[in-house]
């Protein structure tokens, strides 16, 4: 049956709100308030979208759906199959759009697979809504880098808030104002087993950007067989590896 502009509701006694006996409106209130009341309510509060009807018909939830498909992504890429990742997170975003804005994942994926600007848009997206995140910054600019250079990246190096950890404060200031990657790798050499590796993987990070690639990859093999790298199961773990992997860079 169709509905008219004005649908008229007829809501049941319980959910007519009284005020309450100790209120001075009290006495006035019951002699206006009707249980049997009928309100003119909008006709758009009745008519959910086809695609909500769809999914509630079918039982579908495509925020699950989304999440599950990230999950998927992250894991080929830890795998090695860069493309097969993107291929999911692109389908979490058509699941669920909202997804899009914080799948930093994906920008990793895009940088891999050499499609720098669309890796760009991700991370500019992911800071906009993490504004303290300093590995999203630093990897839009390595995007950068590799599309206007790096002085013209520099330029347009996103500043974010104070990273909690000292290793990647010191990783940030390096990208953003330029210097010593050495110095980096050397200053947390003896500290602890997290810490050397990031410094390592970021050291060899900012030497691909200057494209000096022997110096990268001594840096990246050494942040993949350090000890933090080749046991930990964190996702810049996977990616040290997936790095070396992408670039022909025996870890033997």
């Amino acid at each position: 049956m169709a509905l008219s502009s004005q649908t008229i509701v007829k809501f049941p006694p319980h959910i007519v709100k009284h005020p309450s006996s100790s209120s001075p409106a009290f006495a006035t209130s019951l002699t206006h308030v009707k249980p049997q009341s009928f309100l003119p309510l909008p006709r758009r509060l009745f008519l959910p979208s086809a695609s909500a009807i769809w999914d509630a018909l079918t039982g579908r939830d495509p925020a699950r759906e989304a999440s599950l498909a990230v999950r998927r992504g992250m894991q080929l890429f830890r795998q090695g199959d860069v493309s097969g990742s993107l291929a999911e997170f692109d389908k979490a975003i058509e699941l669920d759009p909202r997804q899009k804005a914080y799948l930093w994942q994906r920008g990793l994926s895009l940088y891999y697979l050499n499609r720098f600007e669309e890796g760009a848009e991700q991370f500019r997206l992911d800071v906009a809504q993490n504004p303290n995140d300093t590995e999203e910054s630093i990897w839009c600019f390595l995007c950068e880098a590799q599309l206007y250079g790096v002085e013209e990246a520099r330029k347009r190096f996103l500043e974010v808030g104070r990273d909690s950890r000292p290793v990647m404060r010191e990783a940030y200031n390096l990208f953003k104002d330029g210097g010593d990657p050495e110095l980096l790798v050397s200053k947390f050499l003896s500290g602890r087993v997290d810490e050397y590796f990031y410094a390592s993987l970021y050291a060899g990070l900012y030497h691909e950007s200057q494209n000096d690639m022997d110096a990268a990859k001594h840096h990246l093999i050494a942040a993949c067989q350090s000890p933090y790298g080749s046991r930990s199961d964190d996702y810049m773990a996977s990616l040290a590896k997936v790095h070396c992997l992408c670039r022909n860079w025996d870890l033997k």
